[in-house]
């Protein structure tokens, strides 16, 4: 079977060129090619000598996900829907480190696709990348949930979600890359493959993504929380909280009645945050649900131990689930009760609604609105 070459990091790439009877040195041309340069035919690799190149297209290969579509927002964000081939493509949820609830769904797509998106801003470029294909955590309110969890995602797949629109768009991009693990999927139940590629996309002589234009989303996975923690890598921590309460948040994120309020809380407060940082928190505001003043005051309760802490509002996007959106007046009273309490709170309005695109709309949608909002 070739090597896959896209996911290692330079200490393996330097191994392989070493074992080829290759300098060391060939480890980090060959690092720097796939990685600063995005060259992905090693024929193209100049910087290697031909013995070698010739040696690494006959042994090895670089494996990017095939684009199926391409979904063009009117706000400019593109969904991808990417086939992924790599040969270890269908895993289930047995493989996950990490369990969650006995009814976690798992359901095995031929062939595997996820979807990454690209969101375009004056001064920056944001991916929203997936860490699986569908998801076995089953947030009620969110679409990828309908899918179960389909496969865990390599350190290569990670990243080329990343690699392909940074391409692919190379022509327009701003000096400033942020990424978002807030795709399809649950980060730290892959969270072994998740380093890896984080490893490379925050390394300066990698893809050189600073740390803190990276994010990581979690459902509150507190074991894992606490080891990323130690990590001494890491991007931001996001938690995806969407209750006030713990009956609230069985009924919405049945994750929690592993991992209840108290236990996830009490990580938060020890986790580690260096001196530039913040403790992200997100809330989708789902109408009638979890967005009365009542809520917004425990969650107050719920913030107030923490050194620094932040909250996202997003308005629910719509889908085929029994939500709807807050309105706008109950979402601008709870946020201005946090605020009155000392939390900093924004309202973010997800992008690439249109196309399927935003938050909790990553389902592997082959429909588009109309014929010009996909690109083949």
């Amino acid at each position: 079977m070739a090597i896959e070459l896209l996911g290692k990091s330079k200490d393996e790439l330097t191994a392989l060129c070493v074992q080829f009877g290759e300098p060391a040195y060939r480890g980090a041309q060959l690092y720097h090619a796939l990685y600063v340069e995005r060259i992905f035919d090693i024929a193209q690799m100049s910087t290697l000598p031909s013995g070698l190149r010739e040696r690494l297209a006959n042994e090895a290969r670089v494996t990017l996900p095939v684009v199926r579509q391409r979904y063009v927002s009117q706000d400019g964000s593109v969904r991808y829907l990417l086939a992924l081939s790599s040969s270890d493509a269908l895993k289930n949820s047995e493989s996950t480190t990490e369990g969650t609830e006995s009814t976690e769904k798992t359901r095995i797509v031929r062939p595997a696709s996820v979807e990454a998106v690209f969101m375009p801003s004056e001064g920056r470029q944001t991916i929203c990348v997936s860490t699986q294909a569908g998801c076995a955590v089953d947030c009620q309110f969110c679409l990828t949930a309908q899918l179960g969890l389909i496969h865990n995602l390599t350190a290569g797949e990670i990243i080329a979600q990343v690699l392909l629109p940074l391409e692919e768009h190379k022509e327009v991009l701003t000096p400033n890359t942020n990424i978002v693990l807030m795709g399809q999927g649950e980060p730290l139940l892959n969270f072994e493959a998740v380093m890896a590629a984080l490893r490379i996309l925050l390394d300066p002589k990698g893809v050189a993504i600073s740390s803190k234009h990276a994010t990581l989303s979690t459902s509150g996975i507190v074991p894992v929380i606490e080891r990323l923690a130690k990590e001494a890598v890491r991007p931001h921590l996001a938690i995806s909280l969407n209750a006030s309460n713990d009956e609230q948040r069985n009924t919405l994120m049945p994750i929690n009645k592993k991992y209840p309020l108290d236990m996830l809380m009490k990580a938060c407060r020890e986790y580690p945050l260096r001196s530039w940082e913040y403790l992200m928190f997100e809330y989708v505001m789902l109408g009638g649900i979890n967005d009365s003043l009542a809520d917004a005051r425990r969650v107050v309760k719920l913030l107030a131990p923490l050194k620094a802490a932040k909250v996202n509002l997003i308005p629910w996007n719509p889908g085929a689930l029994p939500y709807h959106e807050s309105s706008v007046e109950d979402i601008d009273v709870f946020q201005k009760l946090l605020i009155e309490r000392g939390i900093p709170t924004f309202v973010r309005h997800s992008r690439g609604r249109d196309v399927m695109a935003a938050c909790g709309q990553l389902a592997l949608n082959e429909a588009a609105t109309s014929p010009l909002s996909v690109l083949g």
